[in-house]
This record gives structure tokens, C-alpha cells and sequence, in this order.
């Protein structure tokens, strides 16, 4: 992990291009399941070098992205109360609620902090004990254990003024909603190689068999992306639906069990909202009855919220691969990074903040 150069080498990858090329016989629909995967994809212009009939679908793999409006909107109910100390990732302060985003809130007095991990959530609420202290948990499996073990450690403290407005998401349910879609064009996935190396990979090998479809486990980098697409597109041309790892260097089949089983003590799995999705069986966490108390949710009484998504937006479409960012008629107009309609324009890991980082425009989007 700590020499890059050597999977962004241009040489190794116009060998992977070109046999890219000598496998591909005809087209091909390949989704990468992971935002920060579409992002490398986008920014080293792979999916426009791809050879023709491959095609790359952006998927659902933004966590800011996919959380629901209402849980949004939640946060800032929350956040508006006096004596709440509302924490969060920076890229949640600027994803736009119903009416204001965290941001905004701020400007306008309430105590809205960005912190760099759950546990300086902890530490604030340690410090502050006459304040509420809320951490907002989104997420997929990646970043459950980190959450899950601020959770223990809080409850290890005693704290009795730290809380958590979770919104924890699985990649497993919303790959099979997609794939049970008919109008789904998918016939192969890339698999986020981080959410693998805490979960390991034998939960997707279910899904490989039952739609006849390939998972290739990949990493991040230019080099890991082209061998992961090569590797999807040999098993669709020789008929196999099997998982395969490609991110070697990072995951094995049984994942980080230790982090599992922090996640499996603080969390049990729900009925979770999506944006785009709707609401998918089985498809998020919750915390479980014996550490409800750290439960913001439940905690803060908030009721009344109407969430209404702009109109304009279509970010719905967009996270399920159906639309592309250059379709959205606001796109790079009234909806930018510094002014933006939805969250896959604002989040780090968002297609369309991808999209505009690269200079996309929609007549270099056709076919």
C-alpha cells in the first residue's frame, strides 16, 4: 500500500488496454459498485479508453449520496436545537437538505463540527458533558467498525450525552434490488475492494451464482481498475460467474473478522431507506437494543418532517446507473459544487462532482 506509482504506470496500462481488446469479442456492461472507483474511472478518462461496447454503470457506491433526505433533514432538526453539538464528515456539511444544509445552519449559529473520525465525537462529548454530542453515521460496511467502536468506547465511559443518527448502509441488497430490476443492464460488478477487506467476499458469491453474474473484488487505482475489468470481461467471454479478487494486497475471503464482530456487538441489520433505491429489505444497520440509549433517532423527537427532493434533480437516476450526470438539465449550470441541487454533486465520492471535476460536458457524453 504504500508505493502508488507502480499501479498508475502508463505503460502496464495500455498493456492491460490492449489485452483488454484481444478478449473483448462483443459488448460488454460492467458496474463499479464504489463512487471513489467511479471517480479514478472518470478523472484517468478509463471509461472513455475502454475498447468500444465496453461500457462502465455507475452505481449506488456513495455513501453521503444514498442516504435519504430525511435522515438529512433529521440532522438538521437536530442540529438547530440549542445545547446539540452536531458532528460529522466534511463532505456532509454541504449536501442540501429540503430547505438549508449543515452549512448553512452553521453560518447561522448552531454548533455544527467536522471531525475526522467517530471517536473525536467521544472525546467532544467527554469534554462537554453539558452538552448533546451527535455523530451522524452514514456509511456501508467500510465505516461501521470505526462507528461501532465510539459506540463501545462511549458506553465504556458512561457517557450519557453522545448519540448517533445512523444511516449505515449494505452493498449486498442494493446490488440484488438492482439486479432483480428488469430493465437492469448489468452483467458484471467491480466490488469495492475497501468494503471487502472488512467484510471479506464469500457474501457476494450467493449473488455471482444466482444472477450469473461476475464480481471482481477491486482496488482504487488506475492499474487495479483495468486488471479488474479485464478479469470481468474474461469470465463474461469463457461464461463464468464466479468472484475473483483482484485487490490482493488488501483483501482476504474472510475479511477483518475483529471488525466484524465490533459491528456485529453495536449493530444488528434493518430495513434501511435509499436515495434512488427506496427502501431495500435488510439493507442497513441499527443499533441494537443494548446500546438504543446511544441512539439519536430516538433520542431527539423531531417529527414533522416533510423531506421533498428538488424537482430539477435527478440523483435518484443517476445512483442507479439508469441516467448520467450530462443528462440532468441543471447539470454545471443551476446545480455545481459550490451551489448544488443534490448530493452526488457535492459528495467526494459522487458521479456527478466526478462528472464536473473532469470537464464532462453533455455532447462529449453521447455515443
Amino acid at each position: 500500500m504504500k508505493y502508488l506509482d507502480e499501479y498508475r504506470d502508463p505503460a502496464l496500462a495500455r498493456r492491460l488496454l490492449a489485452e483488454l481488446r484481444r478478449t473483448a469479442t462483443r459488448p460488454w456492461r460492467i458496474m463499479e459498485v464504489c463512487g471513489g472507483q467511479t471517480h479514478t474511472l472518470v478523472r484517468q478518462g478509463i471509461d472513455e479508453l475502454l475498447p468500444a461496447g465496453i461500457r462502465m454503470i455507475h452505481g449506488p457506491g456513495c455513501p453521503v449520496c444514498v442516504t435519504p433526505l430525511e435522515t438529512l433533514d433529521r440532522a438538521m432538526a437536530i442540529a438547530a436545537r440549542p445545547g446539540v453539538v452536531l458532528t460529522s464528515f466534511g463532505d456532509m456539511l454541504r449536501v442540501p437538505g429540503t430547505d438549508t444544509d449543515l452549512l448553512s445552519l452553521r453560518a447561522r449559529g448552531a454548533d455544527v463540527r467536522v471531525v475526522y473520525t467517530p471517536m473525536d465525537a467521544v472525546r467532544i462529548a467527554r469534554e462537554r458533558p453539558e452538552r448533546e454530542v451527535v455523530f451522524l453515521a452514514v456509511g456501508f460496511e467500510t465505516t461501521a467498525p470505526a462507528n461501532a467502536m465510539a459506540v463501545l468506547h462511549a458506553a465504556r465511559l458512561g457517557l450519557a450525552n453522545f448519540s448517533m443518527l445512523v444511516s449505515h448502509v449494505l452493498v449486498p441488497p442494493a446490488m440484488t434490488a438492482l439486479l432483480d430490476d428488469p430493465d437492469c443492464e448489468v452483467q458484471a460488478f467491480l466490488a469495492a475492494g475497501h468494503v471487502c477487506a472488512v467484510m471479506g467476499w464469500d457474501q457476494y458469491e450467493p449473488i455471482a451464482a444466482r444472477w450469473r453474474v461476475p464480481v471482481v473484488v477491486t482496488g482504487f487505482e488506475p492499474l487495479d481498475l483495468l486488471e479488474g475489468i479485464l478479469m470481468a470481461v474474461t469470465q463474461l467471454e469463457q461464461g463464468r460467474f464466479e468472484v475473483e479478487n483482484q485487490y490482493v494486497r488488501a483483501v482476504r475471503r474472510q475479511g477483518n473478522t475483529e471488525a466484524q464482530d465490533a459491528v456485529r456487538t453495536v449493530f444488528r441489520v434493518t430495513d434501511r431507506a435509499w436515495r434512488g433505491l427506496g427502501t431495500l429489505p435488510a439493507s442497513g444497520l441499527e443499533l441494537t437494543e443494548a446500546y438504543e440509549r446511544f441512539d439519536a433517532a430516538h433520542r431527539f423527537d423531531v417529527g414533522g418532517l416533510r423531506p421533498a427532493e428538488d424537482p430539477e434533480c435527478i440523483a435518484g437516476a443517476v445512483l442507479t446507473g439508469a441516467r448520467l450526470p450530462t443528462d440532468c438539465t441543471a447539470y454545471g449550470t443551476r446545480c455545481t459544487p459550490r451551489r448544488p441541487l443534490g448530493a452526488p454533486m457535492v459528495s467526494a465520492e459522487g458521479t456527478c462532482a466526478a462528472f464536473h471535476a473532469a470537464g464532462r460536458t453533455k455532447e462529449a457524453s453521447l455515443p
